[in-house]
C-alpha cells in the first residue's frame, strides 16, 4: 500500500521536517515495502533506481532523522544488521505491536500481528507499578515450508 506523495508531504510538514526528494523516496520505498524488514543497503538499492547521484551515506542520515522523528521503526532481528520498516503511527494507524517469526533454517522473518501480551503488561503494571510502553517479542523455529521440506525429506530417508 502505497502512500501519496502530498501525504508525506505533509506529514513531514507536520513534524517540522524540510521535504526533499531524498526523504520522500526513503518514505515511498519504506511504505511500498511494508512486508520487509529494510537495511539502509536495501532502501539504497530501491532509491537510486529513481535517485541515482543519491549516496549511502544520505540514505543513512535520512533514515537516522526519520527515526527519531519516530516516522521509522528499527528492528534488530539478531543478523547483525539493523533493519527498518516505516511506523504504523505515521500511516495513521493506531500503534499495535507487531512480533516477528525467524526461521533458523533459512532466515526468512514474518511479522506476527497478534497481541497476546495486552493482559500481561496489564497485570505487570498491578503488580509492581510498572507502566510498559512497548515490547518486542521474536520468536524462533522453522517456517511451514522449511517443515515440509524437512518432513519431505525425512520420509524419503525412512522408506
Amino acid at each position: 500500500m502505497s502512500i501519496s506523495q502530498e501525504k508525506f508531504k505533509e506529514l513531514l510538514k507536520e513534524k517540522g521536517l524540510k521535504v526533499t526528494n531524498q526523504r520522500l523516496l526513503v518514505l515511498e520505498v519504506l511504505a511500498d515495502h511494508r512486508d520487509k524488514h529494510m537495511t539502509a543497503e536495501d532502501i539504497y538499492e530501491l532509491v537510486k533506481e529513481d535517485y541515482p547521484d543519491i549516496g549511502l551515506a544520505t540514505i543513512y542520515r535520512t533514515v537516522q532523522l526519520l527515526l527519531e522523528m519516530q516516522l521509522v521503526d528499527r528492528i534488530n532481528l539478531d543478523d547483525g544488521c539493523a533493519r527498518y520498516e516505516i511506523g504504523e503511527l505515521f500511516l495513521g494507524e493506531a500503534k499495535h505491536h507487531h512480533h516477528h517469526l525467524i526461521c533458523k533454517t533459512c532466515g526468512k522473518v514474518l511479522p506476527f500481528k497478534d497481541d497476546l501480551l495486552e493482559e500481561l503488561e496489564s497485570h505487570i503494571e498491578e503488580a509492581t507499578g510498572f507502566h510498559v510502553l512497548d515490547h518486542e517479542l521474536k520468536f524462533y523455529g522453522q517456517c511451514k515450508e522449511c517443515l515440509e521440506r524437512q518432513n519431505s525429506t525425512e520420509k524419503h530417508v525412512e522408506v
